[in-house]
């Protein structure tokens, strides 16, 4: 009996002592270092650039219309080709006008006769008039007589001038030297004066980007063009790497108080026509040098809710959330005004699994293999 008891006593104690275990907590697992791709920050002269974007327009742009009626006998020209100046377009059927020339140079020469045979008259007359044969006043009518022939002479030979004029412009030359667009209206059509637009010659050498900037940058941008030429490059589209290099042309004479910009123009030369009218550009204008700008990968700054702010790998592997004030950036490179020093090293890829003050493990870039060709 005293055996029993012993051990159901026991028994009760192993029970009661298994709810005190299991209310013992253990402590969590530490979290791994977080994996992130790292740069170091560095000087380096730094470009201080406006940017924009302008649209591309031809320096001169010129809409072929006919200034007659009548049918449309020959087009000299493929559409989209290169034209100079004064090479032949279009030919409009000639013989209408021809005949109204024609009409108008027989009136000149009729008229002309009757000129020549007043003047003789009067010439007569005046003679006479000197001998006591005849009065002045019959002298006098043959000198009106010359003066009228004289003056249907001379509008003879405006209509005669009119007429050429008409039949020059049966002949449709290119009045500037640029390419060819779309053909309008195809040979053998009849076209009216003033109302039948042919073709559109765009000149693209040199070319034009028209742009704005801010009324803030117009102090700086006068200050640059009183110093000389003030150079922008534009970015040819779809062509990664190829720039084009201009100077600013015109700057206009008032702010655009809607929009509070001012509008600008550069001329590039444009000789291997990478630029088109109509096409939107990324423009820059180097304003100046910044030297021995502390630099970081773009990637690096982050924007948070007190501003921006980018994580800095300590030599203890933790990393540092340091705020920090941002400048300019170009090609890639961020500049930072203040909170960084050269040769820290940056988070540039990993950022989301990096805690304030926690480990880090760094990695080395992916390289991309080359692709192979099947």
């Amino acid at each position: 009996m005293p055996f029993r008891i012993a051990a159901v006593l026991a028994i009760c104690g192993i029970f009661l002592a298994l709810p005190a275990c299991s209310g013992k907590k253990t402590a969590p697992p530490p979290r791994p270092p977080a994996p992130v791709i790292v740069a170091s920050a560095i000087q380096r002269d730094v470009p201080v650039l406006l940017r924009a974007i302008g649209t591309m327009e031809a320096s001169e742009s010129v809409t072929i219309r006919t200034q007659l009626s009548g049918e449309l006998t020959k087009v000299a020209f493929r559409e989209g080709q290169d034209v100079q100046k004064g090479a032949l377009l279009c030919q409009i059927d000639p013989r209408s006008y021809q005949a109204v020339l024609r009409k108008a140079e027989a009136a000149l020469a009729r008229d002309r006769v009757i000129m020549h045979n007043a003047r003789d008259n009067y010439e007569r007359y005046r003679q006479l008039v000197k001998e006591g044969i005849v009065t002045q006043e019959q002298a006098e009518g043959y000198r009106t007589t010359a003066d009228s022939a004289a003056a249907s002479v001379a509008a003879d030979h405006a209509e005669v001038e009119n007429a050429r004029t008409q039949l020059s412009y049966c002949t449709i030359k290119a009045p500037i030297s640029g390419r060819l667009g779309v053909l309008a209206i195809n040979q053998g059509n009849v076209v009216k004066a003033n109302d039948s637009t042919l073709v559109t010659i765009n000149k693209l050498t040199p070319i034009y980007a028209t742009f704005t900037i801010p009324e803030k940058e117009l102090a700086g941008i006068k200050q640059h063009l009183a110093a000389g030429p003030v150079i922008v490059e534009a970015e040819v589209p779809n062509t990664p790497g190829v720039v084009e290099k201009g100077t600013i042309s015109f700057l206009d004479n008032a702010v655009d108080t809607a929009t509070g910009t001012i509008k600008l123009k550069a001329t590039f030369e444009n000789g291997q026509k990478r630029l088109w009218p109509g096409q939107f550009v990324n423009l820059s204008i180097t304003l100046a040098v910044r030297k021995n700008a502390v630099a970081v990968p773009s990637q690096a700054v982050q924007t948070g809710q007190q501003g921006h702010y980018l994580f800095v790998v300590k030599p203890d592997m933790t990393a540092e959330l340091r705020p920090v004030g941002v400048g300019t950036a170009n090609q890639g490179k961020t500049v930072i005004e203040k909170g960084l020093q050269p040769g820290e090293q940056v988070v540039i890829d990993g950022q989301v699994r990096v805690i304030p003050g926690g480990k880090v493990e760094i990695k080395q870039p992916e390289k991309t293999s080359p692709v192979q060709k099947k």
